[in-house]
């Protein structure tokens, strides 16, 4: 057949095509942006890149509606009448930027502490991270701890990786895919990619979600689990393959501490950690000889069982047999769970039974030799195609850390991580705890007009690491990495207001922001929150957080609240990076990076944050941003993305390096670097040789590769840690017998929660209240078409979404007498809601559900006042409180879980009753003013100028 002339289907839309990078949700999709006479007319999906291959969904197609937003901020503005009214000026930026270089320096002479900078869903943390570094304060960190950090703290504490930005599940061989708690917006052009393949292939998907929506909805098996006990069906499911001895033993054996003994000396300082010789070397028990000997001695056989004397008299067994003991047991058997999980015996039984055989029965071999980092040599990749994914539904729960333990170690023991058809390792994961810093942050990390001496954020190796001064208390605002959230790696953002405003540990003078919408759906406690921002000292009548600084592309509810408010641009308007430093786009058989950059100038009076950030760093004399004179080191984002180096030859993108652009990785900074990324499409993608492509733990080849890419400067293989040693030196100090001492207030919950095995229990907010008296579960999730509230103010996707009622399970309706359109009062231990309900049949029996972020403030967005999203949308935020409930001794901890500070937006228990008729939900806040909006149509479309 000859091959047929394409038809044109219509004109062509653009004068010019430019290639950037979405920012409409976190895939980082490559997208092409067709121009027009100066203006954007069309988007869709590159072809050519390696995240979506051209797929493009609802939302960056409207990404021209983002931009185009009449929302969007259009000059800095300096608030003139009280905090909430939206009365503010417009200023020069130069007055912008002297107002906060005389606030910010001012706490940095007097005590850098008093800055609290925290940013929201951005993708620059490297650089934000390093200003607040350079400036002296410990109080940094970015959206993580509500977001997902019991996923990433996890993974990194278990394998040496995560699910999402760590890795993937191996799409072109899996047989069996399995899918916990995430809703349709997450990653959802590489997993509906990835589901067609497997659907393609005849695999199976399983889904285990209390909601049936999205990707649950195109399962071949859906799973309707309780919120918040996914850790003790996992743990069942561990139960079963013990019981059926269907693990890889050789796997275990050789990249795990499965044979690594573990003192048993109750009541002593080491009991529960690892016996290690004079050179700090884990023991094994070699079988053979039965002698007791480092880990790596040539030729030792490790014994996985067996109670063995050390030479110091004292006893050890190896760590799996301690596994084995505490999941064979009974309280994990499918029957002795089926209530707690709502899941039936024989769904457990059988989604066991069918790991096992896929892993087992199916097992792959991929014929290509490669030698391990002890020098054995492989013909080829043992493959157990399984393979597991997670997200929000598992991590946004109290007991999110140890269940997301649970589900690693359920693919370590059938030897499913970064094999042919299991979960693979992206680029620069994975990466053996070892490599990641601990916090920096105490007493003597900081002072005045002088650096931290080191990065905020990292992993405590112990209670020695934690920020605490000689009393005990937090040395950060938001008290991340003290008793409260030891391992708290991506900080504890939804505490800070609260913090700030009760002066615990310590008041602030300035909080400076960007991109969280605080004032409502980023934080718990909504109504309180407002409140906390406005509340005046009665003593000095000033306000309780004395200056608020927020930069935000759109007139979101949080300018409101700002003193100062620097407008950035739009995600099409601005120098973006994509870093291996931060949150790449990899894939398991390549290392990625990419860029964004101004495809249009801006036409307002805004400027890029992460180019302001650098212009205040220089203005307040920071190291690392001015030269010490006074002057810029750089002059803009693009500059400091291309000169930047975290150690020499590294800088922020990896691809183009060197002085003429040849190498990768590691180089000279090339000043041609930008240009050749826009040229190829504005990514940067290298292969992973074959031999390197798996078993990167271990894998000699791919560990030089690394070196090589400047991942590492020496090989840094990874042994999954089953067991968890950090955690156990907790209890021990909770125990009394490890300095320092966990003070008494907290150590019950770290005996609980810091199990060095994974453990199940129940949310501490669930357990907290009657629930009788709130007798069923409440959860969110964000809708495929709309990301963060800024996507629900976008003209295109409010045609999908312009409110969200609460979907009711069918059994409830039917007992409550409850209709499509009816209203309803749901109320919790906190506060109480009036919404709008729809019945629903797909959805765990006991689980109330509704979209996030929908809900607006009358008065924001530049939306008109009575839109549906302001009358009938709403927040199950006002249901949920920062805090615990008070206990026995009047304490009240944050709702977070108690060892990573994780949010725990999804422990919401309610009750649910009929309601009158609207006509709108409640709460329903006053409308509040917002800087006057740019005269905007009221009717968009193409072909002709707008009409005002």
């Amino acid at each position: 057949m000859k091959p047929r002339e394409r038809v044109a289907l219509s004109r062509p839309v653009a004068d010019e095509v430019r290639k950037t990078t979405c920012y409409m949700c976190a895939c980082r999709c490559g997208i092409n942006v067709h121009i027009k006479d100066g203006k954007i007319r069309y988007i869709e999906g590159n072809r050519d890149h390696p995240v979506n291959k051209g797929v493009l969904c609802a939302k960056g197609s409207a990404g021209i509606m983002q931009h185009y937003a009449p929302a969007r901020l259009r000059a800095p503005l300096k608030r003139v009448g009280p905090r909430g009214s939206g009365q503010f000026q417009e200023i020069s930026w130069e007055e912008a930027l002297s107002l906060a270089v005389e606030w910010l320096g001012t706490v940095r002479a007097d005590d850098p502490k008093k800055l609290a900078f925290f940013t929201g869903r951005d993708q620059s943390q490297s650089l934000t991270g390093f200003w607040a570094q350079q400036f002296g304060t410990p109080n940094y960190a970015a959206h993580g701890g509500f977001c997902s950090v019991n996923m990433a703290a996890a993974g990194i504490m278990t394998i040496g990786g995560a699910f999402w930005e760590f890795g993937a599940p191996d799409w072109e061989r899996t047989k069996l895919f399995v899918m916990f708690g995430v809703a349709e917006d997450h990653d959802s052009n590489p997993i509906k990619m990835g589901i067609a393949k497997l659907k393609k292939r005849g695999a199976r998907f399983v889904s285990v979600n209390p909601i049936r929506t999205g990707y649950s909805a195109v399962a071949d098996n859906w799973i309707g689990i309780r919120p918040g006990t996914d850790g003790l069906l996992i743990l069942s499911v561990v139960h079963e393959l013990l019981k059926a001895r269907r693990i890889d033993v050789d796997y275990l054996v050789r990249y795990t501490n499965a044979t690594w003994l573990v003192i048993d000396a109750p009541g002593t300082a080491e009991h529960g950690l690892f016996a290690r010789d004079g050179e700090g070397k884990p023991l094994v028990h070699e079988t053979v000889t039965e002698q007791i000997v480092p880990l790596g001695t040539k030729g030792a056989r490790a014994a996985l069982s067996g109670r063995v004397q050390l030479d110091d008299g004292r006893f050890a067994v190896p760590s799996f047999q301690l596994l084995a003991e505490k999941y064979l047991d009974e309280k994990y058997a499918p029957e002795a769970v089926a209530a707690e999980t709502g899941v039936k015996a024989e769904t457990i039984r059988g989604l066991a039974a069918e790991i096992a055989r896929v892993a087992f029965e199916e097992e792959i071999f991929v014929e290509q030799p490669w030698t391990d980092m002890n020098g054995q040599r492989h013909q080829g990749y043992v493959g157990r195609p399984v393979s597991f994914h997670a997200m929000r539904g598992l991590s946004a729960h109290s007991n999110g850390f140890q269940t997301t333990r649970a589900l690693h170690m359920l693919q370590v023991l059938i030897g499913a991580i970064d094999c042919p058809g299991g979960f693979r390792f992206e680029p620069p994961y994975p990466k053996p705890l070892s490599a990641h810093p601990t916090p920096h942050g105490k007493a003597e990390h900081f002072g005045s007009n002088t650096p931290l001496s080191g990065p905020h954020l990292g992993f405590p190796r112990g209670p020695e690491d934690l920020l605490v001064d000689s009393q005990g208390r937090p040395t950060r605002i938001d008290k991340a990495f003290s008793w409260d959230a030891p391992i708290a790696a991506h900080g504890m953002m939804h505490m800070v207001i609260a913090n700030a405003h009760a002066g615990d540990p310590y008041p602030v003078d300035v909080l400076f922001m960007y991109m969280a919408n605080m004032a409502w759906n980023s934080s718990m406690n909504t109504a309180g929150t407002i409140k906390m921002l406005e509340e005046k000292d009665e003593a000095t009548g000033e306000y309780r957080i004395p200056k608020i600084i927020y930069a935000d592309a759109y007139a979101s509810e949080m300018v409101a609240y700002a003193d100062l408010v620097l407008p950035d641009t739009t995600y099409l308007e601005r120098y973006d990076c994509i870093s291996l430093l931060d949150r790449p786009i990899s894939e398991p058989d390549a290392v990625q990076d990419a860029i964004r950059w101004p495809v249009l100038e801006p036409d307002r009076d805004v400027r890029a944050f992460q180019t302001v950030l650098l212009d205040l760093g220089a203005r307040l004399n920071l190291p690392g941003f001015s030269d010490g004179h006074g002057r810029a080191l750089y002059k803009d984002y693009a500059d400091y993305i291309v000169r930047h180096e975290r150690r020499p030859g590294i800088g922020p993108l990896a691809g183009f390096r060197g002085l003429n652009g040849e190498r990768a990785g590691r180089g000279a900074a090339n000043r041609r670097q930008m240009e050749r990324y826009i040229e190829n499409g504005s990514f940067f993608s290298a292969h992973i040789p074959m031999e390197a492509q798996f078993f990167k733990h271990a894998n000699q080849a791919y560990q030089d590769f690394a070196v090589r890419m400047g991942f590492f400067d020496t090989p840094q293989p990874v042994t999954f840690q089953l067991y968890q040693e950090a955690l156990q030196k907790f209890r021990l100090s909770a125990e009394g017998l490890r300095e320092p001492v966990a003070p008494e207030t907290h150590r019950e919950r770290i005996m609980q929660a810091f199990d060095p095995l994974p453990v199940w229990y129940r949310p501490l907010g669930e357990a907290m209240v009657d629930r009788s008296a709130y007798p069923y579960h409440a959860v969110t999730q964000r809708p495929a078409a709309m990301y963060h509230s800024w996507g629900s103010m976008n003209a295109w996707l409010r045609q999908i979404h312009t409110r969200n009622p609460l979907y009711v399970p069918g059994p409830i309706c039917d007992e409550l007498g409850l209709k499509d359109g009816d209203w309803a009062w749901v109320s919790s231990h906190h506060g109480r809601i009036k919404v709008e309900v729809a019945r629903m049949e797909a959805v765990n029996a006991s689980t109330l559900w509704t979209w996030n972020a929908i809900g607006k403030r009358a008065g924001t967005w530049a939306l008109d006042r009575n839109v549906p999203e302001a009358r009938k949308g709403f927040l199950l935020n006002h249901l949920i409180h920062e805090l615990l409930p008070p206990r026995e001794d009047g304490l009240r901890l944050s709702n977070s879980d108690p060892v990573t500070g994780q949010a725990a937006w999804y422990d919401l228990r309610v009750h649910i009753e009929k309601a009158e008729v609207g006509p709108v939900s409640e709460p329903h806040l006053p409308p509040v003013a917002q800087p006057e909006p740019e005269p905007h149509p009221t009717e968009l479309r193409y072909g002709q100028e707008w009409a005002q």
